[in-house]
């Protein structure tokens, strides 16, 4: 199927750019191009299709909750200030020795 994007009144280029990506995604076709991109064997595409229709059949019944789509930010998370999780005792790997601790001998 065709994706046709019309530039609208005022719209700049990465806008439509934008739109056009937003219409591959909703099609599935990224998804498409990213799992064609690599040799999938046929044994192993059957065994992702069973997987995906049991767990669908379990969402169904009521076995499994349904997965529930983040809300929030652009990643889904808060954002965080920090820059990522940090050890605790300022970077200390248990097994070895401190650094900048004096040695004993």
């Amino acid at each position: 199927m065709a994706i046709r994007i019309k530039a609208r009144a005022g719209e700049s280029v990465e806008q439509m750019l934008r739109r056009f990506k937003k219409l591959c995604e909703k099609e599935g076709l990224t998804k498409d191009v990213k799992r064609q991109s690599y040799y999938e064997k046929p044994s192993e595409r059957r065994r992702r299709a069973m997987r995906k229709s049991i767990k669908r059949q379990q969402i169904a019944s009521g076995l499994i909750p349904a997965p529930v789509k983040p809300m929030g930010g652009r990643r889904g998370g808060p954002p965080s200030r920090s820059g990522g999780p940090k050890r605790p005792g300022g970077g200390f790997r248990p097994g070895g020795p401190r650094p900048g601790g004096p040695r004993r001998s």
